[in-house]
């Protein structure tokens, strides 16, 4: 018996699923992609449990005469291209032609199709690959295809799949990345019965924006154009000082293509660099357009990632570009509030939210001063004379994990008091210098803080006793659609922490209460940062201790706030305070809270 075999085109349909059907947001993806090439302007979506059941994409496009449509049910079947030429001029969204039967090999599939100038339409019925009918039906011009029971035919690509939950947002992202990229096209996606979103034609890119995302993300954006040696930019970007947590709305498209370009992501990360603190991602939705012989769209199986002949090139034109514009805005503008509440000023290096705001005492809050609240206050402070002095972390090598582990081991009480620490000043308004027996200590202020605060935050957040207050004037927030479902699923979870969140209609939302420890102003971001925590599943469902944990993480970061000056009391409270924690040697996040440089290194470095 021969040892080499042709697989039959049903095996091979499969196979080809395994590599262009990932998971149900492929098969919208596709389908999709698809009606946009075949003209369509108006799109309906609908999915159920997540894709697994239910997938239906109907369109107003040309449509297909009976033998294109089975034909388009043949490997490698497209109408896009002849030859392998026509990649490099490529002006739609699909050219492999291995979608409907790859989709068509691994459920059971229903297509409805009917062409301009066609009394009537044709109906094909496939299940598991395999031909169940063929006739005529009677539908409007445009195509229907409904796909269901997704992978039944191979369990053990269905039992990979994630959640309903995870693979409805695969999906909703997936519709909402097309409906960006082609506003002119009216597009209405549903859920299980449910209307995620309906939105209309749109002759701008905002007022796209404005629907899928709300109006108050729109209004935090402004207009990009540029252009150079064949290349062009536009879209919209977000201003100095507005950020995410994560890069969910950091958006490109290049050739009105929605790609994951690791080029363009991290020349708009490089372009923000002044303009946003660390760990916070740019708001924006970019088009990149050029020749399309400078783009290679066919390094990805899903068409995912793209290439571009010169990286280099196009990296610089988008930071030029960006930086530019960024510029422009920094110089023509007054001072504007940021998203956290700070002021962003024009010319600043770095966003006010991260400046002091008020010359209050350290680990107090401005909760502290509103009439009747219940705010946290400092523990009461030992004598600031004598300190505490443990081994630096820069003598004992290893990761942040390691020096937790020992700072805890080394309780305050048992830590050796007989080295003291003088306070000598501040240098660059963060970092605090003191004077040790065994050399110099610099304490890095705001990490020192985070410190203290996450402590005493995941200690309330254990016990149950939260602190918050009422607010005389709620502040209202609108959310996508993908963040709405997060936040309404987990409501309860953010009350018995402290903020109190109630429905005001589809995907808006008020902020009625905040802890006591956060300031109103900050409470927006706050919440966005936490939806976008559960979004990436930092914040797990099923352990309700890691859940407080990384609440408290994100907590504590909000409520720090820095004096813009601080004098001797105040720094040697803070080293007590932050030396009465359990981990005193690192910040939340694992970062150092003090380097020790001790006179042997001192020496050394002085060449002595």
């Amino acid at each position: 018996m021969a040892k080499v075999r042709i697989l039959s085109d049903r095996v091979a349909n499969q196979i080809a699923a395994g590599e262009v059907i990932e998971r149900p947001a492929a098969v919208v993806k596709e389908l999709v992609e698809n009606a946009l090439d075949a003209g369509a302007t108006r799109i309906e979506v609908e999915f159920r449990h997540g894709g697994r059941s239910l997938m239906r994409i109907e369109d107003n496009g040309s449509g297909m005469s009976r033998d294109d449509a089975l034909l388009a049910l043949e490997r490698h079947a497209t109408s896009k291209i002849a030859e392998a030429a026509d990649l490099d001029r490529l002006a739609s969204y699909g050219f492999r032609g291995e979608a409907l039967p790859s989709i068509a090999s691994v459920s059971r599939f229903e297509l409805q199709t009917r062409e301009t100038g066609s009394d009537v339409g044709t109906e094909i019925l496939v299940n598991g690959g395999k031909f169940v009918h063929v006739r005529d039906c009677g539908r409007p011009v445009g195509t229907r295809i409904e796909v269901t029971h997704l992978f039944n035919s191979v369990p053990a690509r269905r039992k990979f799949l994630k959640t309903d939950q995870t693979e409805a947002a695969h999906i909703i992202q997936c519709v909402r990345l097309y409906a960006l990229a082609c506003p002119t096209a009216a597009f209405t996606l549903i859920e299980d019965g449910r209307v995620i979103f309906r939105s209309p034609e749109c002759t701008t890119l905002a007022e796209r924006v404005a629907e899928i995302f709300g109006r108050q993300t729109a209004a935090a954006l402004v207009p990009l154009e540029a252009g150079e040696g064949g290349m062009r930019l536009s879209g919209l970007i977000g201003r100095p000082g507005t950020g995410r947590a994560t890069r969910h709305e950091m958006i490109v498209f290049v050739n009105q293509r929605p790609v994951d370009s690791r080029t363009l992501n991290y020349a708009l990360i490089e372009s923000y660099h002044e303009s946003l603190p660390k760990g916070r991602y740019p708001l924006a939705f970019v088009f990149f357009d050029c020749d399309p012989a400078a783009v290679d769209v066919n390094v990805h199986p899903a068409k995912r990632e793209v290439r571009f002949r010169s990286e280099p090139a196009v990296r610089a034109f988008v930071i030029r570009s960006v930086l530019q514009r960024l510029r422009e805005l920094g110089a023509a503008a007054a001072p504007v509030m940021t998203e956290t509440g700070g002021i962003q000023r024009p010319g600043a290096a770095v966003p006010a939210d991260f400046l002091p705001v008020a010359p209050t005492a350290p680990l107090l809050t401005a909760a502290n001063q509103r009439g009747g609240s219940n705010a946290l206050h400092p523990p009461t402070q030992p004598p600031a004379h004598v300190l505490p002095s443990v081994p630096s972390p820069l003598t004992t090598p290893g990761s942040a994990t390691t020096r937790d582990t020992h700072a805890t081991s080394s309780s305050p009480a048992r830590a050796p008091a007989a080295l003291q620490w003088r306070f000598v000043g501040l240098a660059h308004g963060n970092y605090a210098l003191f004077e040790t027996a065994a050399g110099l200590v610099l304490l890095d202020r705001r990490a020192a803080h985070e410190r203290v605060w996450f402590e005493r935050l995941r200690e309330q957040f254990a016990t149950g006793a939260v602190p918050s207050q009422r607010l005389l004037l709620p502040l209202p927030v609108e959310l996508d659609p993908i963040l709405a479902a997060l936040l309404l699923d987990r409501l309860a979870f953010l009350t018995a922490h402290g903020l109190e969140i109630a429905e005001f209609g589809r995907n808006f939302f008020r902020i009625e209460s905040v802890p006591t420890w956060m300031e109103p102003a900050d409470a927006e971001a706050f919440l966005r940062d936490v939806l976008a925590a559960f979004r990436e599943g930092r914040v797990p469902d099923d352990n309700p201790g890691l859940a407080r944990e990384e609440l408290a993480r994100l907590a504590a970061a909000k409520a720090v706030r820095l004096p813009a000056s601080a004098g001797e009391a105040e720094m040697q409270a803070l080293a007590v305070q932050l030396f009465a924690t359990r981990s005193p040697l690192t910040n939340p996040a694992g970062r150092p809270t003090f380097i020790e440089l001790h006179h042997g290194e001192l020496a050394r470095r002085f060449q002595k």
